[in-house]
């Protein structure tokens, strides 16, 4: 069986080499025959407005005769989706013209006061409603005339999808629900012997909502309606200080399509914008590849000077007064206050490095694409489970370096720091959102859950690799430590800490600007976010000019005899963080219309995690290059 997975992952990997489009392991074509039942089920309501994820029968729509809720997994739980089967039949290939939704045959559903009053507020709020017919979200069309000439106008119309559809509209102070759905699902026929029937793959689904009054849909005893004239109808109004009487209606229009069953993801994915992407891509890896090489050529020549200089010195024997960074020899390897502090935010700064660039290879090899719910989700919080093992490691080894020696209390302050600010952080949001009945609060059972995987996995997983980073030999630094710490000469202001944060910051960010548009957006706006092998490419060179950056600031400190690099070097490199903290800021105000106070606390919650857990990544990454840097320059000097 192993044999056989292992034979399929190869075979999979020479099929994505050989295509665009892919299946993705795990989420297999289904093929329908005619009349087929094809189930729809609602996913959860968003808003972008609010943050807040609710479950879709939290609103009075129409239920089944028995509600069931899919199994799901971590990603989707966190996510606050809650798959759920609806009252729609829907056949394959089976065309309906009107049919009223509720079990009654034509007698309206009559909404309460305080549900009038639920669904105005919703409608308010911008929510959107998110259904999936055949694992494919719903989305509606927009279609707009693009900014060309006028002539071309007439012509062409750019064709855009917003997925789910919205919930009602206003207009002035009164609130109109959309009550009918006409659904509009694609097929594509499979090639089948002529002798077997037909199969068919939903390939596309789509929507066009509709407000229609409860009098103009004339309903009759078989739960039949029919629509009124597209010019003479009234909207559904929904008084919000009254009882509302209304039908839930829906129609299904089926297609033919050509697009091939793996590429039907492609609709909800198209960007309006890859060549703005590819374009800034190449030009941040010009910039940053171009400022690296001038570094490193004024870096490498500059020490060549120096290490020349203080060779050649030696000869002389010390006729000159030393001077720069050789004089700091005795005291550059100096340990640190706070040394098991360090090593444990170092530790989780492994740990994250790990996760991520894993995360982001797998996802950039298109298994885990956004038709796996959750899935990413999931992949990233057991990676960096797993990953505690390198965490501890580093951290464990580091500490020895720095003469630490309570091992045991070093690997409980790896495991639990990072983890359990993150944890408590989230835990007061969660309370928040409890408080408001949303789907995005975590239940109690996977909070408990994800508890246990902290404890079970990551806890004796981060001991396990600090036991064997503390018994490894520790780094060995080529100049010894003198005695006495010699005296640092008062400092110039811009060798200030936050000076240096400041311009140690703007390059990294610089080069990975473009692509925080696009996660925000897919984060704080439900787009799908799919450009993996961009993210990649950043990644790289986010950290190839995090470890620049980081060796030309500890270069400047040490000229200027500071030996106390370690903290310092740590703090700088994140520098980019505080630059992606004023960019959030930023796009709360011009990006996103939140104007609630729970909305915002959510917002500018999760972007401190953000910002923290970013920290930690370029501070471990600017930390790693400058030691190294460090340890190779003065084994150069006799």
């Amino acid at each position: 069986f192993f044999q056989e997975r292992l034979r399929y992952m190869l075979l999979l990997l020479l099929l994505l080499h050989g295509t665009n489009s892919f299946y993705v392991p795990g989420v297999a074509p289904i093929n329908f025959h005619r009349n087929d039942p094809v189930e729809i089920k609602a996913v959860k309501l968003t808003s972008s407005r609010t943050q807040l994820p609710y479950e879709y029968y939290s609103l009075p729509f129409c239920q089944p005769s028995k509600i069931t809720y899919k199994a799901e997994n971590l990603g989707e739980v966190l996510r606050g989706d809650r798959i759920v089967n609806t009252p729609f039949q829907v056949s394959m290939n089976v065309e309906k013209k009107c049919e009223v939704l509720c079990n009654f045959p034509n007698k309206p559903v009559t909404l309460t006061v305080e549900q009038s009053k639920l669904i105005a507020e919703r409608i308010r709020e911008d929510y959107y409603v998110h259904l999936i017919a055949d694992n494919l979200p719903v989305a509606t069309r927009l279609e707009f005339y693009s900014n060309r000439e006028e002539e071309e106008k007439k012509k062409e119309k750019d064709v855009q999808f917003e997925h789910g559809y919205r919930l009602g509209f206003m207009d002035g102070n009164k609130f109109y629900l959309h009550n009918h759905l006409s659904f509009i699902l694609y097929y594509h026929r499979e090639d089948v012997e002529e002798s077997q029937e037909h199969t068919y793959r939903v390939v596309r689904f789509e929507v066009i909502p509709q407000s229609i009054k409860l009098e103009d849909l004339k309903a009759d005893e078989k739960s039949m309606c029919t629509l009124p004239e597209a010019t003479g109808s009234a909207p559904q109004e929904i008084d919000p200080t009254k009882e509302n009487q209304l039908l839930f209606t829906y129609s299904v229009h089926w297609e033919e399509s050509d697009i091939k069953w793996a590429s039907r993801w492609d609709t909800y994915l198209t960007m309006s914008d890859v060549q703005i992407h590819w374009f800034s891509i190449i030009n941040s890896v010009v910039v940053v590849f171009f400022l690296s090489g001038i570094l490193s050529m004024i870096i490498i020549r500059t020490l060549r000077k120096d290490i020349a200089n203080y060779n050649k010195e030696d000869d002389i024997e010390d006729t000159m007064e030393e001077s720069g960074w050789k004089l700091v020899h005795g005291d550059v390897f100096r340990p640190p206050q706070y040394p098991m502090i360090l090593s444990s935010l170092l530790g989780s700064g492994i740990q994250l490095f790990c996760m991520i660039l894993i995360v982001i290879f797998v996802a950039m090899l298109g298994m885990l694409s956004p038709s796996s719910r959750g899935a990413l989700m999931t992949t990233a919080c057991f990676l960096f489970m797993f990953m505690g093992v390198f965490g501890g490691f580093f951290a464990g080894r580091l500490y020895r370096t720095l003469k630490g020696h309570r091992w045991k209390k070093g690997a409980f302050c790896t495991a639990m720091l990072y983890p359990g600010v993150v944890f408590g952080i989230c835990f007061v949001l969660n309370c928040f959102i409890w408080g408001k009945h949303s789907s995005g609060a975590v239940p109690f059972p996977t909070m408990v859950a994800l508890l246990c995987m902290w404890f079970g996995i990551s806890l004796p997983l981060v001991y396990l690799g600090y036991y064997f980073g503390f018994r490894k030999q520790p780094y060995d630094n080529p100049v010894r430590t003198n005695q006495i710490p010699r005296q640092i000469p008062e400092q110039r202001w811009y060798m200030n800490k936050f000076v240096g944060i400041l311009m140690a910051g703007i390059l990294p960010f610089g080069a990975m600007f473009i692509e925080l548009f696009f996660i925000f957006s897919a984060i704080w706006e439900n787009q799908f976010y799919y450009l993996f092998g961009f993210l990649f490419l950043v990644f790289i060179i986010l950290v190839v000019s995090c470890s620049q950056i980081s060796i030309v600031m500890v270069y400047f400190q040490l000229c200027a005899e500071d030996y106390r690099w370690w903290w310092r070097t740590f703090l700088v490199s994140g520098g980019s963080a505080f630059y992606v903290l004023i960019y959030a800021v930023f796009y709360f105000v011009n990006k996103l219309d939140i104007v609630e106070f729970i909305p915002s606390l959510l917002y500018f919650g999760y972007t401190a995690l953000m910002v923290l857990s970013f920290w930690l990544l370029t501070g471990t990454i600017g930390f790693y290059a400058a030691y190294m840097f460090v340890r190779k320059i003065y084994a150069a000097v006799k």
